[in-house]
């Protein structure tokens, strides 16, 4: 599954929270925003994919979900925060090298070709980790404590990158192979961006195999790494990125590029972005995986992040002229995403409004993102009854609605998306404010419920506005117009 991955510590926010995002990039897939309660959890769990089946522990907790409305394919749960205020987002696909997948092949399936034949089911993948993880876990570290143990026991048929945080700390895990793993907790003051590359540019062997404090690793990675001839770095250096990961041509089209995007919006003061002498460009290998940004971030940097199409830079796809350039990267904010998240655990708040979902349905360039509390029995019908065929009744569809309706006359629409945005994110957080008061006043977690409700009829609302004033731009386009005044 193509996304983008980024990651907050408490420190480099505006108001010490903690955030992972992510662009949940499918192939158009439908999604909605439930909340799963222990009842309804299962206490065996087959994958659609790989038909492994795994028992399950008999005391989940509540926690919200952004599943495939489809089922056929699986719960495919995105992402989500439970009742311990933890947070999650699983998966990225990452790149790995024909070193690592040979020394320690994917699990996948393998079918049955006869009657004779027995099936073997294969590992664990991004359809099922955050249902298999996410009901159980009180802390970010738990979060990876506990998928390490799935991988160790299970494998996986896929290379992926996983994140969790909690109102402290934000770890980042990567899968090596078919069972090996490595994580790593983001350091306080830094912002992470990870697009769809083995991540991780440095690790410390001697904390993962001894306090464990910041690092985290497959008991076994440096026979791991010694037995099959893995480490390709010099001078003594350990750079994960360099032993695990890519460095190819198809890289630098679509991946490198985002995180010089992101790169060069965190950090425009620290490091030369473009020119002959840039510290990084659009395709260089060591772009940093972790930056101290030039100032803090707060929800609203990490959505335009995550909505990028390299404005302001020659390969901007949008662009009124020719830059010879134009479109030659893969956009951030891609047209075909499902679902994007901001988890963000807010420390200083009452512990049921600690945590608040952002949402944004479709592709992140033209939607808005909604803020939620995770702390509900259930969430409004607008984001979480979401119909597979085409509708203006809820979230989802008026998101998909307005992209498609915008982006072939950017230029004309742009101006009404900034407005809808900005609307969103300010209305949004007035309600955020309201509600947080109210809610250290009367003690009353039912006022969340009361909460959410308003926040999605003002989402609604301005939806719809935006939609009808798109949709009235796009019609004046329509190439069988005619401006002969006969109306």
């Amino acid at each position: 599954m193509p996304c983008t991955t980024i990651l907050v510590g408490k420190g480099a926010s505006n108001d010490r929270s903690t955030m992972i995002a992510r662009t949940d990039d499918g192939f158009f897939d439908v999604k909605k925003l439930i909340v799963v309660e222990p009842a309804k959890q299962p206490r065996k769990y087959k994958s659609k994919i790989s038909h492994v089946e795994i028992p399950l522990p008999d005391d989940p907790m509540r926690y919200t979900s952004c599943p495939s409305v489809d089922p056929k394919h699986g719960v495919w749960a995105a992402t989500g925060i439970n009742a311990c205020n933890v947070g999650m987002t699983a998966t990225e696909t990452i790149t790995s090298n024909p070193r690592v997948l040979s020394a320690d092949p994917l699990v996948q399936l393998k079918e049955k070709k006869n009657r004779r034949d027995k099936e073997v089911p294969g590992g664990i993948g991004e359809e099922d980790i955050v249902v298999l993880v996410l009901p159980y876990i009180h802390s970010a570290r738990e979060g990876v404590l506990r998928l390490a143990s799935l991988l160790e026991e299970y494998g996986t048929y896929e290379s992926n990158g996983i994140a969790f945080n909690d109102e402290n700390e934000v770890w980042w895990m990567e899968t090596i192979g078919g069972h090996h793993w490595m994580a790593r907790r983001v350091p306080e003051d830094r912002v992470v961006i990870n697009p769809n590359q083995f991540g991780m540019d440095g690790f410390d062997l001697e904390d993962a195999f001894g306090a464990k404090e910041a690092h985290l690793c497959s008991a076994d990675l440096k026979e791991f790494i010694k037995d099959n001839d893995l480490d390709t770095n010099q001078n003594g250096a350990f750079d994960p990125r360099d032993i695990f990961g890519s460095h190819s041509d198809m890289d630098h089209i679509y991946n490198t590029p985002r995180a010089w995007f992101m790169g060069r919006y965190l950090a425009p003061r620290s490091y030369k972005w473009e020119g002959p002498d840039a510290d990084f460009t659009p395709e260089s290998n060591n772009i940093p995986w972790s930056l101290v940004p030039d100032r803090k971030v707060a929800v609203e940097d990490v959505k335009y992040m995550l909505s990028g199409h390299y404005q302001g830079t020659p390969y901007d796809p949008y662009t009124n002229h020719d830059t010879g350039k134009r479109g030659m990267y893969r956009s951030i904010g891609i047209n075909r995403t499902g679902v994007t998240s901001i988890c963000q655990i807010r420390p200083d708040k009452p512990e049921a409004a600690k945590g608040v979902e952002w949402i944004v349905f479709g592709s992140t360039t033209f939607s808005a993102a909604v803020p939620v509390y995770t702390a509900v029995s259930k969430m409004p019908k607008y984001i979480s009854e979401v119909t597979l065929d085409t509708s203006t009744e809820n979230l989802y569809w008026a998101s998909r609605l307005i992209g498609a309706l915008a982006d072939p006359i950017y230029p004309n629409t742009i101006q009404l998306i900034d407005r809808y945005q900005e609307a969103v994110a300010v209305k949004g957080r007035q309600l955020l404010l309201e509600y947080d008061q109210k809610l250290k006043e009367s003690g009353d977690v039912k006022v969340l419920e009361e909460a959410n409700e308003k926040l999605c009829e003002m989402a609604r609302k301005e939806t719809t506005g935006t939609l009808n004033k798109v949709l009235l731009e796009s019609s004046k386009h329509m190439k069988n117009g005619y401006n002969l005044a006969d109306h």
